[in-house]
């Protein structure tokens, strides 16, 4: 892989595989304040079949039903979560609080809930940085209502819903005449589409891995590359899988906001998330493999190692033998006095071990 070896050092320590603290810190009942100093953006989408309008920079205090006017679906965006910006449009709205924790909360899991008039949907935006080759996640939270969608996002430089803003300028578009729910569907198949280019990208990192495991040398970073990607890949997996339970959710509920016709496009999307499972456990798998052919190979190499050692101890044995014999402190020794002792007792070290590797080399043990 391309990528230095420096930023695998850190997984030579165990304790940073578990990461008990990022755990621990995540506490589902206490929702984070995002206060980050920053306002909230807030964009707004009115169109129908004739026109599409868009206002920026819109007030949150203005943000009432009142705004919704009929005859019109709106789609309003709120780039950068701040804690006064969701309460306000959550008090306008008569959002429940419930609906508002989870809009502020951070790292939900993907989930659907039917609370009063409004369906509320969260999932995670996942996308794939190159410099690093990691992947970041961004919490969205939508908010459906009978003419209504609102988003919440936090990260005002990128998402995945620029085709969809490009399909609410297109007249004819069957957006524009699809109703909240069908926008609701677009922002979704949007999310999911995101999953298939950060795939991709995992993908491509599974390939190269096993090409430089079964073509070159291994080491030992090449451990740590390992357990890299595949910590990739179970953060993927926490985000993207509960996304089908989600999506049948939505399929399965009667609730009035989504129209009969529109479950068809949820199924689709529900299709889409079931591959994107599919190619998942298929990577975790090819993972796997080359985590048990990296060690197969380094059993491989440290067998040859002792059956180098093992050989040569092997030859030295006759030597050390004809040593210590020669070397005891008796008074009579064959060949103790004869002047050529020495060289018959040295020409019997090097005799034996070449009649053992001729006899090695015979039986087929190296």
């Amino acid at each position: 892989m391309k990528a230095s070896r420096k930023q695998y050092l850190k997984y030579l320590n165990p304790l940073q595989l578990i990461q008990t603290k990022k755990v621990l810190k995540n506490n589902p009942t206490v929702p984070l304040a995002h206060d980050t100093g920053m306002e909230s953006i807030l964009s707004l989408f009115k169109y129908n079949q004739k026109e599409c309008l868009i206002a920026k920079n819109i007030d949150a205090e203005l943000v009432n039903e009142q705004l919704f006017e009929s005859g019109y679906c709106f789609w309003l965006n709120s780039d950068i979560i701040n804690k006064s910006t969701v309460e306000q449009i959550g008090k306008n709205l008569n959002l429940h609080y419930l609906i508002v924790e989870d809009i502020l909360g951070e790292n939900e899991r993907p989930k659907l809930d039917e609370i009063d008039e409004f369906v509320t949907v969260v999932m995670q935006m996942l996308y794939y940085k190159e410099d690093n080759t990691t992947i970041e996640n961004e919490q969205v939270s939508f908010v459906l209502s009978k003419n209504f969608v609102v988003s919440f996002q936090d990260d005002s430089l990128r998402d995945s819903f620029d085709a969809v803003r490009e399909k609410l300028n297109i007249q004819g578009n069957k957006l524009r005449s699809g109703g909240p729910d069908y926008l609701l569907y677009a922002l979704i198949d949007s999310i999911v589409d995101q999953y298939f280019v950060v795939l991709e990208k995992l993908g491509d990192q599974v390939e190269k891995l096993e090409e430089e495991i079964t073509n070159t040398k291994v080491d030992q970073f090449t451990m740590n590359q390992i357990n890299y990607l595949r910590k990739e890949l179970i953060f993927f997996k926490r985000n993207a899988a509960p996304v089908k339970d989600l999506l049948s959710s939505i399929i399965k509920s009667e609730n009035t906001l989504i129209k009969e016709n529109t479950i068809r496009y949820f199924k689709d999307v529900y299709d889409h998330i079931v591959q994107i499972n599919d190619l998942t456990e298929n990577y975790r798998d090819v993972i796997t493999n080359i985590r048990d052919l990296y060690l197969s190979q380094m059993n491989m190499k440290m067998n040859e190692v002792m059956k180098f050692l093992a050989i040569v101890t092997s030859l030295l044995a006759p030597a050390t033998v004809i040593g210590g014999i020669f070397g005891m402190n008796f008074d009579r020794i064959p060949y103790l006095h004869d002047q050529n002792g020495f060289w018959i007792a040295t020409g019997i070290m090097l005799i034996i071990p070449i009649l053992m590797m001729v006899y090695f080399k015979r039986k087929g043990w190296y």
